[in-house]
């Protein structure tokens, strides 16, 4: 049975649609004011008025405050998979050496190719320590057009920033494919559109077992 979000949730989903509209509704004053306060820890990542670096033109503002109004339903993990968002039981953690992980990710491959910013393909979730799952972060995925690693002239952007890739299937049979990521839902020390959170972490015995792993072993 879904659970009704709580006051707190209400509240902070009510700031996130405040923020986006603010967003929005003013970009030229956005380009001119001081720096606001830094996002909360938990719950959406509001952003403050800023002025954007020379690589992050105004127009990348409004195309956030699409993602956050698009996504703020799927706060309520019941609606995310009512939409067709596919979970998937393990939390994926950065097992190249670095630091951080990305959570459980729900994947609806009919928004596949999308580059909308209110059609991501991808919603990541963290376990809530409560027995459910909390929203943090949003990906978008194209596939590479020639499906050749050495060239990358179809590069696609959003937010005014290039997509990552070409990327390599993390399955049998899905193509090459560039990809973005975007922590809307969560504060990311390493930048909004790093891959892996070190705030997120995988539970013992949330994560895919390593190929040869014991069966029932933990996995780390």
């Amino acid at each position: 049975m879904a659970r009704s979000p709580g006051p707190l949730a209400t509240t902070a989903v009510s700031l996130a649609l405040a923020a986006a509209a603010g967003l929005a509704g003013a970009p030229s004053a956005a380009a001119s004011a001081p720096a606001g306060p830094g996002p909360r820890p938990h719950g959406p990542h509001i952003p403050g008025p800023y002025a954007p670096g020379p690589n992050v033109p105004v127009p990348a503002d409004a195309d956030r405050a699409i993602t956050y109004r698009a996504t703020v339903p799927f706060t309520l993990h019941a609606n995310a998979v009512k939409a067709g968002y596919v979970p998937d039981k393990y939390c994926v953690t950065d097992r190249t050496g670095g630091k951080g992980s990305l959570g459980y990710p729900h994947f609806n491959h009919a928004h596949d190719n999308s580059v909308d910013p209110a059609v991501p393909t991808a919603l990541f979730y963290e376990d809530d320590a409560k027995g459910g799952k909390r929203l943090v972060s949003v990906q978008w995925m194209v596939y590479d057009r020639d499906q050749n690693p050495a060239t990358d002239e179809d590069r696609p952007t959003l937010f005014g920033r290039k997509f990552t890739g070409p990327h390599k299937g993390n399955y049998p049979g899905q193509p090459l494919h560039y990809a973005l990521h975007l922590w809307l839902w969560k504060t990311n020390p390493l930048g909004s559109f790093a891959t892996y959170n070190p705030a997120v972490t995988c539970r013992p015995g949330t994560t895919r077992p390593l190929p040869g792993a014991v069966p029932g072993a933990a996995a780390r």
